[in-house]
């Protein structure tokens, strides 16, 4: 007798029995989809027939005889105790199809779901990686995980943020190992999420409780990306050790990186710049951290520079739709609202000013704990007339009694000079009048000089005329 013989004969032995039982007991009928237990009880080289009992006789075909069953895909064997899948109630040859496949799908989404609530810590291989994430297995059933959920060891940060130059890297992850947890484990989406973060959670919690909020931490930037900058640094009681794997990771936002407006934070830092930040924020395994916080705030002194109604020249930073940010100096800075420029709204403000060039503002509001001014344009700068900085009117200021009293003095002087000249010294006029004396005395003298000759001349001639 063939084995299909023998196959048969038992089948109707157990038919002639389920005819049997049902008299007693009816029997609800299957239909596709319905899970069902059963006993191998023969193979062939195309087919494997299951027993059913009161619901007859089952055959599973195909590849399934050989990719075998169950979470670790054992290899079917008569004897074995399987869980199928009904895939037709009844074929052509009277046998209910079978799928061990459904059935072992519904097991392994069973098992996950189960890991998924019990935090089980899954150690998976990467088959492949797109520019999103990293794909896995986990009870032959394809899972992905998102580069958001990566360790800070294997998360990819590119200076430029390059898509292909991080898809390098996350290709560079195919056939390791890592170790994840399961964060959705979705049967009827198909959906099957995991996280290598979420593995090492409550180490990190851990190493995160020797911190609190306030505290001053000291590490190295350890990625830029447009958002703001990472630092890895050692809670205290791993300082000693250094090592890679006991590092903690926080994010300092572009905001938090210093008291200007910036646009992009690798014009502030770099990779592998050694930074002290304060920590501003705990949340979980989330760490926040600030470097502006350890600077001092310009805008706490800020009323003694700027005043509400002070004109002031100011260079724009940056232009869009609601108005113009515009510094004052290196480091306060303003908002023009749309609605103060000329012309608006038929002009566009990029037609009234232009980026990285100065112009003169009216400070129209001045909030220093908010950070922030509001700003008025008033328009170009008068050459002629510059506007000053409140520091430059206050120098003017406390220089203009002394330069008034010095040209005052200057002008005095000049005065005593003229009258000076005009009006000669007592000394000088005795001198003066000396030189006079002196003249007349010797005029005097000349004249009698003259005098006396003369009168020689006549007596001589008198005398002439008498020896004649």
């Amino acid at each position: 007798m063939t084995v299909q013989e023998k196959t048969k004969k038992s089948v109707k032995t157990k038919e002639s029995e389920l005819a049997n039982l049902l008299k007693e007991e009816p029997v609800r009928p299957l239909k596709e989809g319905d899970k069902v237990e059963g006993t191998i009880v023969d193979i062939t080289s195309h087919a494997a027939y299951v027993d059913l009992g009161n619901f007859g006789a089952g055959i599973i075909y195909g590849k399934e005889i050989k990719e075998g069953f169950g979470l670790q895909q054992r290899k079917l064997g008569i004897g074995d105790k399987i869980t199928a899948a009904v895939v037709l109630p009844e074929n052509e040859e009277g046998y209910v199809e079978l799928s061990i496949a459904e059935a072992v799908k519904e097991e392994a989404w069973k098992d996950l779901r189960e890991k998924q609530e019990n935090k089980e810590v899954i150690k998976v291989r990467i088959l492949d990686a797109n520019k999103g994430g990293l794909m896995v297995e986990i009870n032959g059933i394809r899972g992905f995980m998102p580069v958001s959920q990566l360790t800070s060891e294997h998360y990819p940060r590119v200076e430029d943020g390059d898509k292909n130059k991080i898809l390098e890297i996350l290709k560079s992850y195919v056939d390791t190992e890592m170790n994840v947890c399961i964060l959705v484990a979705d049967e009827e989406e198909d959906k099957l999420i995991v996280s290598e973060k979420e593995a090492y959670k409550d180490k990190e919690k851990e190493l995160i409780s020797e911190f609190k909020v306030g505290d001053i931490v000291e590490g190295e930037i350890s990625g830029v990306v447009d958002f703001g900058a990472f630092i890895k640094f050692l809670p205290p009681s791993k300082q000693k050790t250094g090592s890679e794997e006991d590092e903690l990771e926080g994010l300092v936002h572009i905001s938090q990186l210093d008291w200007q407006l910036i646009d992009n934070p690798r014009d502030v830092v770099k990779v592998g710049d050694r930074v002290k930040a304060k920590i501003i924020s705990i949340d979980g395994t989330r760490i926040s951290l600030s470097i502006r916080d350890l600077k001092n705030d310009p805008w706490m002194s800020v009323e003694k520079k700027y005043k509400v109604g002070g004109e002031y020249e100011g260079r724009v930073d940056k232009i869009n739709h609601f108005g113009a940010f515009v510094y004052l100096d290196d480091d306060i800075h303003g908002l023009a609202h749309v609605s103060g420029f000329p012309g608006y709204p038929k002009k566009g403000i990029d037609e009234i000013v232009e980026i990285d060039k100065k112009y003169i503002w009216k400070v129209m509001s001045l909030e220093p704990n908010a950070h922030r001014m509001g700003l008025k344009f008033v328009g170009e700068i008068d050459k002629k007339k510059k506007v000053s900085s409140p520091q430059e009117s206050e120098e003017k200021k406390s220089a203009q009694p002394e330069e008034k009293s010095t040209a005052d003095k200057k002008g005095a002087e000049s005065k005593e000079e003229e009258k000076a000249k005009a009006k000669p010294s007592a000394k000088d006029k005795g001198k003066d009048e000396g030189q006079k004396g002196e003249k007349k005395e010797e005029k005097k003298a000349t004249g009698r000089k003259a005098k006396s000759k003369k009168e020689a001349k006549t007596e001589k001639s008198k005398t002439t005329e008498k020896a004649k």
